[in-house]
Protein backbone atom coordinates (compact mmCIF):
# COMPACT_ATOMS: atom_id res chain seq x y z
CA UNK A 1 0.00 0.00 0.00
CA UNK A 2 1.30 3.42 -0.93
CA UNK A 3 1.31 6.42 1.37
CA UNK A 4 -1.76 8.05 -0.22
CA UNK A 5 -3.75 4.84 0.34
CA UNK A 6 -3.06 4.93 4.07
CA UNK A 7 -6.29 5.44 5.99
CA UNK A 8 -8.42 4.78 2.87
CA UNK A 9 -9.22 1.14 3.39
CA UNK A 10 -12.44 -0.81 3.48
CA UNK A 11 -13.49 -4.43 3.14
CA UNK A 12 -15.77 -3.94 0.10
CA UNK A 13 -16.17 -1.15 -2.43
CA UNK A 14 -19.49 -1.22 -4.28
CA UNK A 15 -19.46 0.88 -7.44
CA UNK A 16 -22.92 2.19 -8.27
CA UNK A 17 -25.76 3.31 -6.00
CA UNK A 18 -28.64 1.94 -8.01
CA UNK A 19 -31.04 -0.71 -6.64
CA UNK A 20 -28.49 -3.51 -7.16
CA UNK A 21 -25.58 -1.74 -5.48
CA UNK A 22 -27.64 -0.46 -2.55
CA UNK A 23 -29.27 -3.84 -1.94
CA UNK A 24 -25.84 -5.45 -1.90
CA UNK A 25 -24.52 -2.74 0.42
CA UNK A 26 -27.42 -3.32 2.80
CA UNK A 27 -26.78 -7.07 2.86
CA UNK A 28 -23.09 -6.52 3.58
CA UNK A 29 -23.80 -3.92 6.24
CA UNK A 30 -26.32 -6.22 7.89
CA UNK A 31 -23.55 -8.82 8.22
CA UNK A 32 -21.15 -6.27 9.72
CA UNK A 33 -18.94 -5.86 6.65
CA UNK A 34 -17.24 -2.47 6.25
CA UNK A 35 -18.67 -1.24 2.96
CA UNK A 36 -18.15 1.88 0.84
CA UNK A 37 -20.47 2.73 -2.06
CA UNK A 38 -19.13 5.03 -4.79
CA UNK A 39 -21.67 6.75 -7.06
CA UNK A 40 -20.73 9.16 -9.84
CA UNK A 41 -24.06 11.06 -9.75
CA UNK A 42 -24.15 13.84 -7.16
CA UNK A 43 -27.77 13.10 -6.21
CA UNK A 44 -30.63 10.74 -6.95
CA UNK A 45 -31.69 10.85 -10.59
CA UNK A 46 -35.41 11.43 -10.17
CA UNK A 47 -36.37 9.39 -13.19
CA UNK A 48 -38.92 6.60 -12.94
CA UNK A 49 -36.91 4.17 -15.11
CA UNK A 50 -37.31 0.55 -13.95
CA UNK A 51 -39.89 0.95 -11.21
CA UNK A 52 -41.60 -2.44 -11.18
CA UNK A 53 -40.99 -4.90 -8.35
CA UNK A 54 -41.81 -8.48 -9.30
CA UNK A 55 -43.32 -10.96 -6.79
CA UNK A 56 -40.09 -12.80 -5.93
CA UNK A 57 -38.21 -9.54 -5.45
CA UNK A 58 -41.02 -8.36 -3.18
CA UNK A 59 -40.61 -11.54 -1.10
CA UNK A 60 -36.87 -11.00 -0.77
CA UNK A 61 -37.28 -7.36 0.22
CA UNK A 62 -39.93 -8.31 2.76
CA UNK A 63 -37.56 -10.87 4.27
CA UNK A 64 -35.30 -7.98 5.33
CA UNK A 65 -38.03 -5.59 6.39
CA UNK A 66 -37.44 -3.45 3.30
CA UNK A 67 -40.78 -3.88 1.57
CA UNK A 68 -43.05 -1.98 3.95
CA UNK A 69 -41.34 1.42 3.51
CA UNK A 70 -41.39 0.85 -0.25
CA UNK A 71 -45.10 0.03 -0.29
CA UNK A 72 -45.80 3.38 1.36
CA UNK A 73 -44.35 4.99 -1.78
CA UNK A 74 -46.02 2.66 -4.28
CA UNK A 75 -48.05 4.01 -7.19
CA UNK A 76 -51.69 2.94 -7.31
CA UNK A 77 -52.34 0.32 -9.97
CA UNK A 78 -55.01 -2.21 -10.86
CA UNK A 79 -54.56 -5.53 -9.00
CA UNK A 80 -53.58 -7.42 -12.12
CA UNK A 81 -50.72 -9.76 -12.97
CA UNK A 82 -47.69 -9.10 -15.13
CA UNK A 83 -47.33 -9.78 -18.82
CA UNK A 84 -45.38 -11.73 -21.39
CA UNK A 85 -44.57 -9.76 -24.57
CA UNK A 86 -47.43 -7.32 -23.77
CA UNK A 87 -49.95 -9.99 -24.76
CA UNK A 88 -53.45 -9.29 -23.36
CA UNK A 89 -53.56 -12.12 -20.80
CA UNK A 90 -52.38 -11.31 -17.26
CA UNK A 91 -49.93 -13.74 -15.68
CA UNK A 92 -51.44 -15.43 -12.63
CA UNK A 93 -48.92 -15.94 -9.79
CA UNK A 94 -51.38 -17.33 -7.25
CA UNK A 95 -50.48 -20.98 -8.01
CA UNK A 96 -46.96 -20.15 -6.76
CA UNK A 97 -48.24 -19.47 -3.22
CA UNK A 98 -47.04 -15.93 -2.80
CA UNK A 99 -48.39 -13.08 -0.68
CA UNK A 100 -47.44 -10.67 -3.47
CA UNK A 101 -49.04 -11.98 -6.68
CA UNK A 102 -49.02 -8.63 -8.51
CA UNK A 103 -46.14 -6.40 -9.62
CA UNK A 104 -45.60 -3.33 -7.43
CA UNK A 105 -44.98 0.04 -9.10
CA UNK A 106 -42.50 2.41 -7.42
CA UNK A 107 -40.29 5.00 -9.15
CA UNK A 108 -36.73 3.72 -9.17
CA UNK A 109 -35.27 6.76 -7.43
CA UNK A 110 -37.67 6.22 -4.51
CA UNK A 111 -36.51 2.60 -4.25
CA UNK A 112 -32.96 3.92 -4.11
CA UNK A 113 -33.84 6.44 -1.39
CA UNK A 114 -35.26 3.73 0.87
CA UNK A 115 -32.40 1.32 0.24
CA UNK A 116 -29.73 3.97 0.85
CA UNK A 117 -31.36 5.08 4.10
CA UNK A 118 -31.55 1.50 5.37
CA UNK A 119 -28.01 0.68 4.23
CA UNK A 120 -26.69 3.78 6.01
CA UNK A 121 -28.29 2.57 9.24
CA UNK A 122 -26.05 -0.50 9.10
CA UNK A 123 -22.91 1.64 8.81
CA UNK A 124 -22.57 1.61 5.02
CA UNK A 125 -20.99 4.81 3.63
CA UNK A 126 -22.32 6.22 0.36
CA UNK A 127 -20.17 8.78 -1.46
CA UNK A 128 -22.02 10.56 -4.26
CA UNK A 129 -20.43 12.66 -6.95
CA UNK A 130 -17.45 10.30 -6.90
CA UNK A 131 -16.64 8.77 -10.28
CA UNK A 132 -14.32 5.78 -10.46
CA UNK A 133 -11.37 6.43 -12.77
CA UNK A 134 -9.03 3.54 -11.94
CA UNK A 135 -9.20 -0.10 -10.83
CA UNK A 136 -6.04 -2.04 -9.97
CA UNK A 137 -6.68 -5.69 -9.08
CA UNK A 138 -4.17 -7.48 -6.84
CA UNK A 139 -4.01 -11.00 -5.46
CA UNK A 140 -5.12 -9.82 -2.02
CA UNK A 141 -7.43 -6.95 -2.91
CA UNK A 142 -8.30 -4.10 -5.26
CA UNK A 143 -7.15 -0.47 -5.33
CA UNK A 144 -9.83 1.89 -6.61
CA UNK A 145 -9.18 5.47 -7.70
CA UNK A 146 -12.21 7.73 -7.38
CA UNK A 147 -12.52 11.46 -6.89
CA UNK A 148 -8.76 11.79 -6.82
CA UNK A 149 -8.45 9.40 -3.86
CA UNK A 150 -7.14 5.84 -3.82
CA UNK A 151 -9.06 3.34 -1.73
CA UNK A 152 -7.89 -0.19 -0.99
CA UNK A 153 -10.52 -2.91 -0.56
CA UNK A 154 -10.49 -6.65 -0.18
CA UNK A 155 -13.18 -6.91 -2.86
CA UNK A 156 -14.85 -4.65 -5.40
CA UNK A 157 -18.34 -5.26 -6.76
CA UNK A 158 -19.30 -3.43 -9.95
CA UNK A 159 -22.99 -2.49 -9.92
CA UNK A 160 -22.52 0.47 -12.23
CA UNK A 161 -24.92 -0.37 -15.03
CA UNK A 162 -24.88 -1.42 -18.63
CA UNK A 163 -22.09 1.03 -19.49
CA UNK A 164 -20.03 -0.15 -16.51
CA UNK A 165 -16.89 1.90 -15.98
CA UNK A 166 -15.31 -0.94 -14.01
CA UNK A 167 -15.92 -3.40 -16.83
CA UNK A 168 -14.35 -1.01 -19.34
CA UNK A 169 -11.35 -0.22 -17.11
CA UNK A 170 -10.62 -3.94 -16.87
CA UNK A 171 -11.10 -4.27 -20.63
CA UNK A 172 -13.52 -7.17 -20.24
CA UNK A 173 -15.48 -8.28 -23.31
CA UNK A 174 -19.26 -7.94 -23.12
CA UNK A 175 -20.41 -10.42 -25.75
CA UNK A 176 -23.86 -10.42 -27.24
CA UNK A 177 -25.67 -8.51 -29.93
CA UNK A 178 -26.44 -4.84 -30.46
CA UNK A 179 -29.94 -3.47 -30.30
CA UNK A 180 -32.30 -3.34 -33.26
CA UNK A 181 -34.67 -0.66 -31.97
CA UNK A 182 -34.33 2.52 -29.99
CA UNK A 183 -36.89 4.26 -27.81
CA UNK A 184 -37.35 7.30 -25.59
CA UNK A 185 -38.26 7.23 -21.91
CA UNK A 186 -39.54 10.49 -20.44
CA UNK A 187 -41.18 11.59 -17.20
CA UNK A 188 -43.66 14.26 -18.21
CA UNK A 189 -46.56 16.37 -16.97
CA UNK A 190 -49.59 17.12 -19.17
CA UNK A 191 -51.68 20.27 -19.30
CA UNK A 192 -54.56 18.58 -21.14
CA UNK A 193 -55.53 14.97 -21.85
CA UNK A 194 -57.75 13.27 -24.39
CA UNK A 195 -60.01 10.30 -23.74
CA UNK A 196 -57.22 8.05 -25.02
CA UNK A 197 -54.94 8.84 -22.06
CA UNK A 198 -55.22 6.13 -19.37
CA UNK A 199 -56.39 7.23 -15.92
CA UNK A 200 -55.03 4.31 -13.94
CA UNK A 201 -51.98 2.05 -14.21
CA UNK A 202 -53.05 -1.40 -15.30
CA UNK A 203 -51.95 -4.32 -17.43
CA UNK A 204 -49.34 -3.37 -20.02
CA UNK A 205 -51.56 -4.54 -22.90
CA UNK A 206 -54.09 -1.83 -21.98
CA UNK A 207 -51.44 0.89 -21.86
CA UNK A 208 -49.72 0.28 -25.21
CA UNK A 209 -50.91 2.00 -28.38
CA UNK A 210 -49.82 2.20 -32.04
CA UNK A 211 -50.69 5.22 -34.17
CA UNK A 212 -49.19 7.73 -36.54
CA UNK A 213 -46.08 5.65 -37.15
CA UNK A 214 -45.32 5.39 -33.42
CA UNK A 215 -45.70 2.82 -30.68
CA UNK A 216 -46.16 4.28 -27.23
CA UNK A 217 -47.00 3.56 -23.61
CA UNK A 218 -48.28 6.32 -21.32
CA UNK A 219 -48.41 5.30 -17.66
CA UNK A 220 -50.14 7.53 -15.08
CA UNK A 221 -48.12 7.86 -11.88
CA UNK A 222 -49.10 10.50 -9.31
CA UNK A 223 -49.04 14.27 -8.94
CA UNK A 224 -50.09 14.61 -12.61
CA UNK A 225 -46.90 12.85 -13.64
CA UNK A 226 -46.70 10.28 -16.44
CA UNK A 227 -44.03 7.90 -17.65
CA UNK A 228 -44.02 8.11 -21.43
CA UNK A 229 -42.20 5.49 -23.48
CA UNK A 230 -42.28 5.68 -27.26
CA UNK A 231 -40.48 4.84 -30.45
CA UNK A 232 -40.95 4.81 -34.19
CA UNK A 233 -42.51 1.77 -35.78
CA UNK A 234 -39.73 2.06 -38.36
CA UNK A 235 -36.27 2.26 -36.77
CA UNK A 236 -34.45 5.57 -36.99
CA UNK A 237 -30.70 6.23 -36.84
CA UNK A 238 -30.77 8.79 -34.03
CA UNK A 239 -27.63 8.57 -31.91
CA UNK A 240 -28.43 7.28 -28.45
CA UNK A 241 -26.51 10.13 -26.81
CA UNK A 242 -28.51 12.79 -28.66
CA UNK A 243 -30.59 14.79 -26.17
CA UNK A 244 -34.35 14.31 -26.42
CA UNK A 245 -36.04 17.48 -27.65
CA UNK A 246 -39.42 18.32 -26.03
CA UNK A 247 -40.79 18.81 -29.55
CA UNK A 248 -39.98 15.15 -30.27
CA UNK A 249 -41.99 14.11 -27.21
CA UNK A 250 -44.87 16.43 -28.10
CA UNK A 251 -45.03 15.08 -31.64
CA UNK A 252 -45.29 11.49 -30.39
CA UNK A 253 -47.97 12.45 -27.85
CA UNK A 254 -50.07 14.18 -30.49
CA UNK A 255 -49.72 11.34 -33.00
CA UNK A 256 -50.73 8.62 -30.54
CA UNK A 257 -53.08 10.36 -28.09
CA UNK A 258 -54.55 13.11 -30.25
CA UNK A 259 -54.18 16.88 -30.44
CA UNK A 260 -56.25 17.28 -27.28
CA UNK A 261 -53.29 15.89 -25.29
CA UNK A 262 -50.89 18.71 -24.51
CA UNK A 263 -47.38 18.44 -23.11
CA UNK A 264 -46.62 20.61 -20.11
CA UNK A 265 -43.27 19.90 -18.48
CA UNK A 266 -40.57 17.33 -19.29
CA UNK A 267 -39.01 16.40 -15.95
CA UNK A 268 -36.34 14.25 -17.58
CA UNK A 269 -35.80 12.08 -20.63
CA UNK A 270 -33.34 9.63 -22.13
CA UNK A 271 -32.95 7.15 -24.95
CA UNK A 272 -32.49 3.41 -24.56
CA UNK A 273 -32.00 0.39 -26.77
CA UNK A 274 -32.69 -3.33 -26.73
CA UNK A 275 -29.19 -4.81 -26.89
CA UNK A 276 -28.56 -8.24 -25.37
CA UNK A 277 -25.19 -8.90 -23.70
CA UNK A 278 -23.75 -10.90 -20.82
CA UNK A 279 -20.35 -11.19 -19.17
CA UNK A 280 -18.80 -14.61 -19.52
CA UNK A 281 -17.62 -14.54 -15.88
CA UNK A 282 -19.21 -12.63 -13.00
CA UNK A 283 -16.03 -12.93 -10.94
CA UNK A 284 -12.57 -11.84 -12.05
CA UNK A 285 -10.29 -12.40 -9.06
CA UNK A 286 -11.28 -9.87 -6.39
CA UNK A 287 -13.72 -8.05 -8.70
CA UNK A 288 -17.34 -9.18 -9.08
CA UNK A 289 -20.17 -7.92 -11.27
CA UNK A 290 -23.90 -7.69 -10.60
CA UNK A 291 -26.98 -6.20 -12.22
CA UNK A 292 -26.69 -4.46 -15.58
CA UNK A 293 -22.90 -4.37 -15.25
CA UNK A 294 -23.08 -8.15 -15.77
CA UNK A 295 -26.03 -8.46 -18.17
CA UNK A 296 -28.31 -6.28 -20.30
CA UNK A 297 -31.40 -7.25 -22.27
CA UNK A 298 -34.51 -5.77 -23.89
CA UNK A 299 -36.68 -4.02 -21.27
CA UNK A 300 -39.64 -6.36 -21.65
CA UNK A 301 -41.55 -7.85 -18.75
CA UNK A 302 -39.96 -5.71 -16.04
CA UNK A 303 -36.94 -7.94 -15.50
CA UNK A 304 -33.87 -5.71 -15.21
CA UNK A 305 -34.19 -4.12 -11.76
CA UNK A 306 -35.43 -7.41 -10.33
CA UNK A 307 -32.64 -9.47 -11.82
CA UNK A 308 -30.07 -7.11 -10.30
CA UNK A 309 -31.64 -7.06 -6.83
CA UNK A 310 -31.77 -10.84 -6.84
CA UNK A 311 -28.09 -10.94 -7.88
CA UNK A 312 -27.38 -8.85 -4.79
CA UNK A 313 -29.32 -11.13 -2.45
CA UNK A 314 -27.42 -14.13 -3.79
CA UNK A 315 -24.01 -12.46 -3.55
CA UNK A 316 -24.27 -10.45 -0.33
CA UNK A 317 -24.32 -13.21 2.28
CA UNK A 318 -21.69 -15.20 0.41
CA UNK A 319 -19.25 -12.31 0.14
CA UNK A 320 -19.76 -11.50 3.83
CA UNK A 321 -19.04 -15.12 4.78
CA UNK A 322 -15.81 -15.13 2.76
CA UNK A 323 -14.59 -11.85 4.23
CA UNK A 324 -15.36 -13.03 7.78
CA UNK A 325 -13.67 -16.41 7.21
CA UNK A 326 -16.92 -18.31 7.67
CA UNK A 327 -17.21 -19.68 4.16
CA UNK A 328 -16.66 -23.15 2.76
CA UNK A 329 -14.33 -23.50 -0.19
CA UNK A 330 -15.90 -22.31 -3.40
CA UNK A 331 -18.86 -20.47 -1.87
CA UNK A 332 -18.04 -17.20 -3.61
CA UNK A 333 -17.59 -18.97 -6.93
CA UNK A 334 -21.15 -20.30 -6.57
CA UNK A 335 -22.40 -16.75 -7.17
CA UNK A 336 -21.41 -17.00 -10.84
CA UNK A 337 -22.46 -20.65 -11.07
CA UNK A 338 -25.96 -19.88 -9.79
CA UNK A 339 -26.69 -16.45 -11.22
CA UNK A 340 -25.17 -16.63 -14.70
CA UNK A 341 -27.72 -19.22 -15.93
CA UNK A 342 -30.58 -17.16 -14.45
CA UNK A 343 -29.58 -14.09 -16.46
CA UNK A 344 -28.97 -16.21 -19.56
CA UNK A 345 -32.55 -17.43 -19.30
CA UNK A 346 -33.83 -13.87 -18.97
CA UNK A 347 -31.83 -12.84 -22.03
CA UNK A 348 -33.37 -15.79 -23.86
CA UNK A 349 -37.00 -15.06 -23.06
CA UNK A 350 -36.73 -11.29 -23.47
CA UNK A 351 -35.31 -11.97 -26.95
CA UNK A 352 -38.43 -14.00 -27.68
CA UNK A 353 -40.62 -11.21 -26.32
CA UNK A 354 -38.81 -8.68 -28.48
CA UNK A 355 -39.98 -10.60 -31.56
CA UNK A 356 -43.56 -11.09 -30.34
CA UNK A 357 -43.91 -7.48 -29.20
CA UNK A 358 -42.22 -5.95 -32.25
CA UNK A 359 -43.55 -2.50 -33.12
CA UNK A 360 -44.27 -3.31 -36.76
CA UNK A 361 -45.59 -6.90 -36.85
CA UNK A 362 -46.11 -8.72 -40.12
CA UNK A 363 -49.29 -10.63 -40.90
CA UNK A 364 -47.52 -13.84 -39.90
CA UNK A 365 -46.34 -12.34 -36.61
CA UNK A 366 -49.87 -11.17 -35.84
CA UNK A 367 -51.06 -14.73 -36.35
CA UNK A 368 -48.33 -16.04 -34.03
CA UNK A 369 -49.33 -13.48 -31.38
CA UNK A 370 -52.94 -14.65 -31.61
CA UNK A 371 -51.96 -18.29 -31.11
CA UNK A 372 -49.60 -17.41 -28.26
CA UNK A 373 -52.39 -15.41 -26.60
CA UNK A 374 -54.63 -18.49 -26.72
CA UNK A 375 -51.84 -20.58 -25.18
CA UNK A 376 -51.49 -18.07 -22.33
CA UNK A 377 -55.13 -18.70 -21.43
CA UNK A 378 -54.27 -22.34 -20.66
CA UNK A 379 -53.56 -22.70 -16.90
CA UNK A 380 -50.37 -24.74 -17.29
CA UNK A 381 -48.85 -22.33 -19.82
CA UNK A 382 -49.83 -19.32 -17.76
CA UNK A 383 -48.42 -20.86 -14.58
CA UNK A 384 -45.12 -21.63 -16.29
CA UNK A 385 -44.64 -18.14 -17.68
CA UNK A 386 -45.91 -16.50 -14.48
CA UNK A 387 -43.27 -18.38 -12.52
CA UNK A 388 -40.61 -17.47 -15.06
CA UNK A 389 -41.41 -13.75 -15.24
CA UNK A 390 -42.00 -13.29 -11.50
CA UNK A 391 -38.92 -15.26 -10.41
CA UNK A 392 -41.06 -17.51 -8.21
CA UNK A 393 -40.20 -20.69 -10.12
CA UNK A 394 -36.44 -20.26 -9.83
CA UNK A 395 -34.64 -23.35 -8.56
CA UNK A 396 -30.89 -23.40 -8.03
CA UNK A 397 -29.02 -26.60 -8.89
CA UNK A 398 -27.81 -27.29 -5.36
CA UNK A 399 -26.41 -30.64 -4.15
CA UNK A 400 -28.93 -32.90 -2.43
CA UNK A 401 -31.65 -35.29 -3.51
CA UNK A 402 -34.62 -33.90 -1.58
CA UNK A 403 -37.32 -32.44 -3.90
CA UNK A 404 -37.22 -29.11 -2.04
CA UNK A 405 -33.49 -28.55 -2.50
CA UNK A 406 -32.82 -25.35 -4.43
CA UNK A 407 -36.39 -24.05 -4.15
CA UNK A 408 -37.83 -21.06 -2.31
CA UNK A 409 -40.24 -21.79 0.52
CA UNK A 410 -43.60 -19.97 0.49
CA UNK A 411 -44.01 -17.43 3.29
CA UNK A 412 -46.12 -19.61 5.54
CA UNK A 413 -47.58 -18.81 8.96
CA UNK A 414 -45.67 -20.40 11.83
CA UNK A 415 -46.17 -20.94 15.53
CA UNK A 416 -42.87 -20.81 17.41
CA UNK A 417 -41.92 -20.93 21.06
CA UNK A 418 -42.23 -17.13 21.04
CA UNK A 419 -45.67 -17.06 19.43
CA UNK A 420 -47.17 -16.65 15.96
CA UNK A 421 -45.00 -15.35 13.16
CA UNK A 422 -44.27 -15.77 9.46
CA UNK A 423 -41.37 -17.51 7.80
CA UNK A 424 -40.23 -14.26 6.18
CA UNK A 425 -39.71 -12.68 9.62
CA UNK A 426 -37.10 -15.32 10.47
CA UNK A 427 -34.81 -14.02 7.70
CA UNK A 428 -34.68 -10.45 9.01
CA UNK A 429 -31.20 -10.73 10.50
CA UNK A 430 -29.72 -12.09 7.27
CA UNK A 431 -28.94 -15.43 8.94
CA UNK A 432 -29.55 -18.91 7.57
CA UNK A 433 -32.49 -20.68 9.23
CA UNK A 434 -32.77 -24.29 10.32
CA UNK A 435 -36.54 -24.68 10.47
CA UNK A 436 -37.35 -27.72 12.62
CA UNK A 437 -41.02 -28.67 12.30
CA UNK A 438 -40.82 -31.89 14.31
CA UNK A 439 -38.60 -30.86 17.27
CA UNK A 440 -35.95 -33.22 16.01
CA UNK A 441 -32.90 -31.14 16.81
CA UNK A 442 -31.80 -30.04 20.24
CA UNK A 443 -31.01 -26.44 21.08
CA UNK A 444 -27.55 -27.80 21.98
CA UNK A 445 -26.90 -28.75 18.34
CA UNK A 446 -23.44 -27.30 17.47
CA UNK A 447 -24.47 -24.79 14.83
CA UNK A 448 -22.00 -22.19 13.50
CA UNK A 449 -22.64 -18.45 13.86
CA UNK A 450 -25.38 -16.96 11.69
CA UNK A 451 -27.34 -20.21 11.47
CA UNK A 452 -30.50 -19.99 13.60
CA UNK A 453 -32.38 -23.04 14.87
CA UNK A 454 -36.14 -22.38 15.00
CA UNK A 455 -38.58 -24.93 16.38
CA UNK A 456 -42.02 -24.31 14.92
CA UNK A 457 -45.22 -25.77 13.61
CA UNK A 458 -46.65 -24.67 10.28
CA UNK A 459 -50.20 -24.06 9.18
CA UNK A 460 -49.28 -25.75 5.88
CA UNK A 461 -47.43 -28.88 4.86
CA UNK A 462 -44.03 -27.60 3.71
CA UNK A 463 -42.97 -30.98 2.36
CA UNK A 464 -40.31 -31.81 4.96
CA UNK A 465 -39.88 -32.19 8.73
CA UNK A 466 -36.81 -29.93 8.75
CA UNK A 467 -35.38 -27.46 6.25
CA UNK A 468 -32.08 -25.61 6.14
CA UNK A 469 -32.78 -22.33 4.35
CA UNK A 470 -30.02 -20.05 3.13
CA UNK A 471 -30.05 -16.32 3.93
CA UNK A 472 -31.46 -15.66 0.44
CA UNK A 473 -34.44 -17.92 1.12
CA UNK A 474 -33.50 -21.06 -0.84
CA UNK A 475 -33.46 -24.56 0.64
CA UNK A 476 -30.02 -26.16 0.67
CA UNK A 477 -30.98 -29.22 2.76
CA UNK A 478 -34.21 -30.88 3.83
CA UNK A 479 -35.30 -34.15 5.40
CA UNK A 480 -38.45 -36.15 5.92
CA UNK A 481 -36.76 -38.27 8.58
CA UNK A 482 -35.22 -36.14 11.31
CA UNK A 483 -33.97 -39.15 13.24
CA UNK A 484 -31.24 -39.76 10.68
CA UNK A 485 -30.61 -36.16 9.68
CA UNK A 486 -28.00 -34.64 12.03
CA UNK A 487 -24.89 -35.83 10.22
CA UNK A 488 -26.21 -34.89 6.79
CA UNK A 489 -27.41 -31.55 8.15
CA UNK A 490 -24.01 -30.60 9.54
CA UNK A 491 -22.37 -31.73 6.30
CA UNK A 492 -24.80 -29.54 4.33
CA UNK A 493 -23.99 -26.53 6.51
CA UNK A 494 -20.27 -27.04 5.97
CA UNK A 495 -20.76 -27.52 2.24
CA UNK A 496 -23.26 -24.74 1.54
CA UNK A 497 -23.21 -22.06 4.24
CA UNK A 498 -20.46 -22.01 6.83
CA UNK A 499 -17.18 -23.84 7.10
Amino acid sequence: MTENESGNETEVVVVGAGPTGLTLAYELGLAGVDTLVLEKLPQFAQQVKGGGIQPRTAELLESRGLLEPLLRRAVSRDPVGGHFAALPVPLDCTPWQTRHPFPIAIPQWEIEEVLEERASRTGVRVQRGTAVTGVEPHDDGVVVTAGGVRVRARYLVACDGGHSTVRKLLDLPFPGRPGTHQAVLADIRLTAVSSLVPRQMGHMSTLTRHAGGYWAMLVPLRDDRYRFTFGRAEQTDTDRDTPVDPEEISAALTAVYGPETALGVVDNSSRFGDATRQLEQYRVGRVLFAGDAAHIHPPLGGQGLNLGIQDAFNLGWKLAAVIQDRAPNGLLDSYHTERHPVAAQVLHHTSAQRVLAGPNPSEDMTALRDIFTDLLRLPDTNRHLAGLMSGLSLRYALPGDHPLTGHRVPDTDLITESGSTRLSVLYGSGHAVLLDLAKTFSARLPLPPRVDLVHATSTEDLGATALLIRPDGYVCWATDDGASGEDTLLAAITRSISA
